[in-house]
């Protein structure tokens, strides 16, 4: 009985699985895919990482979403990287840069997505922003993506249909995902530009229903997306001036950069754009204030008058004007009836009511 029951907890209980690569124990999720490229095709079969070796002739694309720590320490250790790459590469929210640390050169690239949603709230998510990490070598390519926002899978399909650009080696990757990082900069610049259309109707309209909370957050989403456009266009500068870039890619970063450009100026004049409407509704919300002050202040003289004539004979002298009349209380009602209708119309005329 005890053999019977030690064999059970042996079959249940997990095994050490010792040919384990320490990627795939710490984040089996993070490799999205390893592929290695020769002559502008990529080559059959699956590859690890660690298995990766230089060859003449070849690079190799390695893409990674949200590695850990351990996961980086095992990419640094198969390609050599530098410790401080770990560092900064297993973390994402970084702005966009370019640098070189050893023999590799290190952009990293802000992503963007816009958020549907069916209105604007004071709490809407219109845009939502990540990163993408490339980790350039002379035979290999590493990107690391952080966020949901920057899907490389359409680059990698878009890429290996252009075999001549492909020939390029790892920066003809560097275009592709920064070529396509810009397009979805213009795609989200011209979903945001629908919403200030919409809120400059309703802020406009004779019923305005647009609140200044919702102003708010779309200048707040109007920042994120401007800290993701605005400083790529210093790096991706001084990307074109490094020599590090082969010549016959050097036109098609050129591109990029006029595209960022006008990304960069859609951007900024959306932000003006907001502005000059916020402080539009603030006029409004100032004058709708104002306007209720007077209506407020009309009442009040109007309800002073019965106050006035009700606080006067409540005084309870005995000598007052109208006490022994049969009709001082008719009389006193009229006047306040008439005073106050004159008072309204009055009011009324002058478009304070």
């Amino acid at each position: 009985m005890l053999k019977i029951l030690g064999r059970l907890v042996e079959a249940i209980a997990p095994r050490p699985h010792t040919g384990a690569s320490p990627a795939r124990r710490h984040n089996p999720h993070a490799v999205v895919d390893c592929a290695v490229y020769r002559a502008g095709a990529r080559k059959p079969g699956a590859l690890h990482y660690t298995e990766a070796r230089q060859r003449r002739g070849e690079f190799l694309w390695l893409g990674l979403h949200e590695p850990d720590a351990a996961t980086m320490r095992s990419v640094a250790d198969a390609f050599g990287l530098h410790e401080l790459v770990v560092e900064q590469t297993a973390q994402g929210g970084h702005r966009p840069v370019v640098e070189t640390i050893g023999d590799v050169t290190r952009l990293v690239v802000r992503t963007a997505r816009y958020v549907e949603h069916d209105e604007l709230t004071a709490t809407s998510e219109i845009v939502d922003t990540g990163d993408v990490t490339l980790l350039i070598g002379s035979w290999f390519v590493i990107t690391v993506r952080h966020g949901p926002a920057g899907a490389l899978w359409p680059v990698r399909q878009e890429l290996e249909k252009r075999p001549a650009l492909l020939r390029a080696g790892p920066w003809a990757v560097a275009y592709a995902v920064t070529n396509r990082l810009v397009d979805d900069y213009l795609t989200v610049a011209a979903d945001v530009e629908r919403d200030l259309e919409r809120i400059e109707e309703e802020t406009f309209a004779t019923r305005r229903s647009a609140e200044v909370a919702h102003f708010y957050q779309l200048k707040l989403e109007m920042v994120e997306l401007k800290r993701a456009v605005l400083p790529l266009q210093e790096p991706l500068a001084a990307l074109l001036e490094a020599t590090d870039v082969p010549p016959g890619l050097r036109p098609y970063f050129v591109d990029v950069r006029g595209r960022l450009d006008r990304a960069a100026d859609r951007v900024a004049g959306f932000d003006d754009l907001l502005n000059s409407i916020l402080q539009a509704r603030l006029t409004q919300v100032t004058l709708d204030q104002n306007d209720d002050m007077r209506m407020i202040a009309a009442w009040a003289a109007v309800a002073a008058v019965p106050t006035v004539g009700a606080g006067i004979y409540g005084m309870n002298f005995a000598n007052m004007p109208g006490l022994d009349s049969r009709y001082g209380f008719w009389v006193t009602i009229v006047i306040i009836v008439l005073v106050c209708s004159g008072l309204f119309w009055r009011f009324k005329r002058a478009g304070w009511l």
